[in-house]
């Protein structure tokens, strides 16, 4: 009888403990991140989704209302409502695109970034705290893990928008 099987399986079964564990993890995370970001729209009386465009539109920006619908997940007759929302409250100003004048460019208003910034700074501060306890090369690790998975959710989301 081979010795290694039973050293074998319980290899197998520690890592799908810590697979579980991380999934489980993640899950946890993106709900607190959403009640976050639901708790920052509330303080800035925006919508779940005008601050998910908003952040959008402060990452990628400026953008045109097809390619945030696009990152956004949204219809555009949907994009369309938030942007007259963000507008509205002066969040954001629609500009013609230089390149071409028939179409229009969403960009943040610069100044009003400061009051988003505000709200996730308890966040941001506690990240920090917690990314002082890693060294350089774990960092690189987690930021690897991090980008790998948020693709894989792309990928996922993709998918399910294709089927």
């Amino acid at each position: 009888m081979d010795s290694t099987l039973p050293g074998a399986a319980s290899a197998a079964r520690r890592r799908r403990r810590l697979n579980h564990r991380i999934k489980d993890a993640l899950r946890d995370l993106s709900v607190q991140l959403a009640l976050l970001n639901h708790q920052v729209g509330a303080h800035l009386d925006l919508r779940d989704a005008d601050l998910e465009c908003l952040d959008l539109i402060s990452r990628y920006g400026p953008l045109g209302p097809t390619a945030l619908a696009k990152r956004a997940g949204l219809h555009p007759a949907t994009l369309t409502g938030v942007l007259d929302r963000l507008e509205r409250g002066g969040w954001v100003v629609r500009t013609p695109n230089p390149s071409d004048r028939r179409a229009i460019l969403v960009q943040v208003i610069k100044e009003r970034e400061t009051e988003v910034a505000r709200l996730f700074s308890g966040l941001n501060n506690a990240m920090d705290g917690i990314c002082s306890d890693y060294d350089d090369s774990e960092l690189v690790m987690i930021a690897d893990f991090l980008l790998r998975t948020a693709r894989a959710g792309r990928i996922a989301t993709d998918d399910l928008a294709e089927s």
